[in-house]
């Protein structure tokens, strides 16, 4: 597939003359100038960064006129393609009648409509649509909101959430407080409120012939304990539903959801539902909380919500809890949590051309023949003598490399076994970005069998190079 033609611009807007930019002068540019995230700077030394000129599809094209297929989306946000046309076209109109305007006071018509848009898709009950900017900002509102509506109705010893362990919500500190991964959370622990953790229900620990849902039935009187224990005190319970994506990948049983749902119930404690990775199709279903058939409290957005065009996040909750905001101004109740971009216009139009793509061309339903694709394209990878399983649910694919096959023990993560392999994918024209030992596909939805069969060959690849001096 041939990428479109694109001139190189300065930031004037007038082609640059008689110099073409390369990999490696704009990385030195690069180097000079920024910090990047999730980054120890000082591996660049060894592993160069890669300036990318233009993208379109699956793939990304340097500056040196290589292409690499964006198997991991470019970190889980973009669902259609780059430069997808149709995305491109909202956004082109948009540009011409109104980029941004506060929403304090004032309105418009994507903001309105992306709002009816997502209530509509959303689990029945969610009926009210408040935005931010991105996932971690989704979260903060979240937990803001459950613990301001207790405090509304009288609740006011309510200040605390229940997390799961090895879960993941984001790095600003209220979304950090109450993620469970040591790798980001560890070294801001004094500046972080306290939580209530519970075993996570992770399918990797099941015992040898156990099914995901039994081991999830078995897990859940954790949770049901220290709900009983703690829920005068507790605002909310937080998870990823079925994917604990920067968490390795790991993955559990929707019966623990809807078993979560009922004990949230009971105890009189909210549910958060953190979709900012798994939402907008990534599990099979449009949100993962449909395979549980139930509906949270709270439903967190991001990433795909937009295409991976523009940041924005939603979070959709209930008229009951809207109700406890609704007052005079004299009482002080209102939620009076605000940014500057919240509701975007052209991020906004963007996710309404996102949900445009879903309705008109059958996407979940062509995700599930992806899916297929992916699962037996990977199948032999389980009988590799060190990947300890291989997991899927729907368009999320998950490798993991071990030590032991037999006992599971991991690679020492100083090891850094998955940095081979993106080493290695990137030298074959493939971007796969390793969560350690854990190789995984969570690729664009416009991506062929062919491409995903690329995927499975490169990163077999990768993993024999990864683990071949054991």
């Amino acid at each position: 597939m041939e990428l479109p033609h694109i001139d190189l611009i300065t930031f004037s807007g007038q082609p640059q003359a008689g110099h073409y930019m390369n990999n490696h002068e704009l990385m030195q540019d690069d180097l000079a100038v920024l910090w990047h995230p999730c980054s120890q700077m000082k591996d660049y030394e060894q592993s160069p960064l890669i300036p990318i000129r233009r993208g379109s599809g699956v793939w990304l094209e340097d500056y040196d006129g290589k292409r690499y297929i964006d198997a991991i989306s470019s970190w889980w946000v973009n669902l259609f393609g780059h430069a997808n046309p149709r995305i491109n076209a909202a956004l082109v109109e948009q540009l011409g009648l109104l980029e941004h305007v506060l929403l304090a006071g004032f309105s418009h018509e994507p903001a309105i409509r992306l709002a009816e848009r997502l209530v509509e898709l959303a689990p029945k009950g969610l009926s009210r649509c408040f935005y931010a900017d991105n996932g971690s900002s989704a979260i903060e509102v979240a937990l803001k909101m459950s613990y301001h509506y207790w405090r509304n109705t009288g609740y006011t010893q309510k200040t605390r959430f229940i997390t799961l362990t090895n879960s993941y919500h984001g790095e600003t500190l209220g979304a950090l407080a109450v993620g469970n991964v040591p790798l980001y959370k560890e070294t801001y622990a004094p500046l972080l409120m306290e939580t209530l953790s519970v075993t996570s229900p992770d399918c990797f620990y099941r015992e040898s012939g156990e099914s995901c849902a039994d081991y999830s039935r078995r897990l859940f009187p954790l949770m049901e304990q220290m709900l009983e224990q703690h829920c005068e005190t507790v605002c909310a319970v937080i998870v990823e539903p079925l994917v604990q994506c920067a968490g390795s990948m790991r993955m559990y049983d929707p019966v623990y959801l809807s078993l979560l749902r009922a004990a949230c119930d009971k105890y009189q404690v909210h549910l958060i539902a953190d979709e900012v990775a798994v939402g907008f199709g990534r599990t099979g279903t449009m949100f993962a909380c449909s395979q549980a058939n139930i509906t949270p409290d709270f439903l967190c957005l991001a990433k795909g919500l937009t295409g991976g065009y523009l940041p924005l996040s939603a979070v959709l909750t209930t008229s009951r809890v809207y109700e406890a905001f609704y007052d005079d101004y004299s009482t002080l109740r209102a939620f009076l949590h605000s940014h500057s971009y919240t509701g975007n216009a052209l991020a906004c139009r963007a996710a309404l051309a996102t949900l445009d793509i879903f309705a008109q061309d059958n996407v979940i339903a062509n995700n599930r023949n992806l899916a297929e694709c992916m699962r037996k394209s990977t199948l032999h990878f389980s009988d590799h003598p060190h990947v300890g399983e291989v997991r899927q649910c729907g368009m999320i694919l998950a490798i993991e490399m071990v030590k032991d096959k037999k006992t599971r023990e991991p690679f020492a993560w100083q090891e850094r076994r998955g940095l081979h392999v993106y080493r290695h994918a990137l030298e074959n024209g493939v971007l796969l970005r390793p969560l350690g030992n854990v190789v995984y596909f969570m690729p664009p939805y416009v991506i062929t069998e062919e491409q995903i069969q690329q995927l499975a060959d490169v990163a077999w690849q990768g993993i024999q190079r990864a683990t071949a001096d054991i």
